[in-house]
């Protein structure tokens, strides 16, 4: 029976596409969800246009991407590029450079329907003020908030920060939020009433480099960085003539005639928050950390953060599941956004180096001549290649899956031909039985309904390669392989605890 005293198990801060996907992974847990954000309405600009090949998976297992308008399929291109140096992705398997051309308020539009519709509570001009002390050692969090009806307080069990870059949150939470200084500016704008030549993946020239991407009839993306530019303050603006002006210094061609529907400066800054969790507080995307946005990353480890905090943050505040279960959000996600910061501060000094850095180019392009090379690389990239350590006691013998995400395998089983995404829709737990193993379900019986048993075999034989030898899979909601086996039960109700909490009784 839920507290009467709280307003929810769940208070995000944030309405961008990290809190929505986190708050509708939160209500596919059962957990009482509000989302506050500062702003009345969206502003419909979208410094975002995209999203990674792992990014896509993820909207993919929960049934989501008919809901871009383009169903599966969604326009992706194999060709990406690290640090501009471009090169095929499919050196990796399932790997491509994402969806291309998917504004963000359009992902922030469809991860808001799909929250709302799970039963999210998303309230417009609510502004986070003030934080409670009693959120390291108490029961609860207190927030207080500037509403549109006067100043409010409420109550939750846990509150999560996803509100961008300068996080309230994670300041009111003394969140330490170390990394370099911005060195640079750059600028984007959606401008109108032009004909640009394409720049999809960027074009490095003597004065800075250069993107430039259709958006729809008449409007262009356009990023301009030009070499030299100083780091603007967290106040000021900037204008079309400036952009315009800079786009002129580093190509040679005059863009003032036309117009812009706005236009905006980012910068080189690279910070992570020391912790993603202190108490009953946590920090998701932006607010735990920005980088350079070099391939469109950020987003898509936003959307990834939220997956993997979603199910383990709904079991703890549902009481399914003990702290220790929250403890894995920092030790799986910090790891992966230290790693995000280190590749685009490399790629920034590729890409953005100038004259200097065109020996690295070089040496850079030579080495991607090699599978090796390319299938590291754009596993860095697409984020295909995350692996966490999910060993914890099982005894488990290493298998290649093991801590992977489970990609789109065809399978058949007693219902026809399906494949592992749709059976990650409900956002519950899979066991895959790919050998009938009667026993899987009797050792899963305690956790029904949060884990789903699936007997199944791999359709094809590039499926059954992957699996490796597996005769079964335990699959966490967010897609991740937590327990495999080559026989047996050995280690499976070890792994179901740690991840879905204790199983009922009887």
């Amino acid at each position: 029976m839920q507290d009467t005293r709280m307003d929810a198990d769940v208070i995000v801060v944030g309405a961008g596409p990290t809190g929505l996907m986190l708050a509708g992974e939160l209500r596919l847990g059962g957990a009482e969800v509000i989302v506050l954000d500062k702003l009345v309405e969206p502003t419909g600009q979208s410094r975002g246009l995209g999203f990674t090949a792992r990014a896509m998976e993820v909207f993919d297992q929960r049934g989501l991407l008919p809901r871009f308008g383009q169903g599966e399929s969604l326009e992706v291109s194999d060709v990406g590029h690290f640090g501009g140096v471009q090169f095929d992705f499919t050196a990796l398997e399932g790997a491509h450079f994402g969806a291309r051309g998917i504004p963000q308020s359009q992902t922030e539009a469809v991860l808001a329907d799909w929250a709302a519709g799970r039963g999210a509570d998303i309230r417009r001009g609510h502004e986070v003020l003030d934080l409670a002390d009693g959120f390291l050692d108490g029961d609860h969090v207190e927030v207080t908030a500037r509403t549109p009806h006067g100043v409010r307080r409420l109550r939750a069990r846990y509150l999560v920060g996803c509100d961008g870059g300068k996080s309230t949150v994670r300041k009111l939470a003394g969140i330490d939020f170390p990394g370099t200084e911005a060195t640079r500016a750059m600028f984007l704008a959606d401008v109108t009433g032009l004909d640009l030549r394409p720049r999809y993946l960027g074009e490095a020239l003597p004065n800075g480099m250069v993107m430039a991407a259709p958006l729809k009839e008449g409007v262009h993306r356009i990023i301009v960085c030009p070499h030299g530019a100083a780091a603007r303050g967290a106040d000021d603006t900037v204008t079309f003539e400036e952009v315009a002006k800079a786009w002129e210094h580093i190509t040679g061609e005059d863009i003032s005639g036309g117009g812009a529907q706005w236009v905006s400066f980012f910068s080189d800054a690279t910070r992570q928050a020391a912790h993603y969790r202190r108490g009953r507080i946590l920090l998701a995307g932006d607010a735990a950390h920005i980088h350079l946005p070099a391939g469109g990353q950020g987003l898509s480890t936003g959307v990834q953060d939220a997956a993997n905090l979603g199910f383990k943050l709904a079991a703890v505040a549902t009481g399914r599941a003990g702290q220790d279960l929250l403890d894995t959000y920092h030790a799986e996600r910090h790891p992966v956004g230290r790693r995000l910061l280190m590749n685009t501060r490399a790629q920034g000094m590729v890409f953005l180096g100038g004259t200097p850095a065109e020996p690295l180019r070089r040496i850079l392009t030579e080495l991607t001549g090699y599978d090796t090379v390319r299938r590291h690389l754009a596993g860095i990239v697409s984020h295909l290649d995350i692996r966490y350590d999910v060993t914890d006691d099982t005894g488990q013998v290493a298998h290649p899956l093991l801590g992977r995400r489970l990609g789109k395998l065809p399978l058949s089983g007693p219902d026809g031909h399906t494949d592992t995404f749709p059976l990650l829709h409900a956002g519950r737990g899979v066991l895959l039985d790919l050998a009938g193993d009667t026993r899987l379900r009797e050792a899963a019986a305690g956790w029904a309904g949060r884990v789903d048993v699936v007997t199944a075999t791999p359709a094809t034989a590039d499926a059954g390669a992957v699996f490796a030898g597996a005769q079964a899979v335990l699959v966490r909601p967010d897609g991740h392989v937590a327990w495999t086996h080559t026989g047996g039960t050995d280690g499976l109700g070890t792994a179901l605890t740690r991840w879905f909490g204790t199983p009922l009784q009887g």
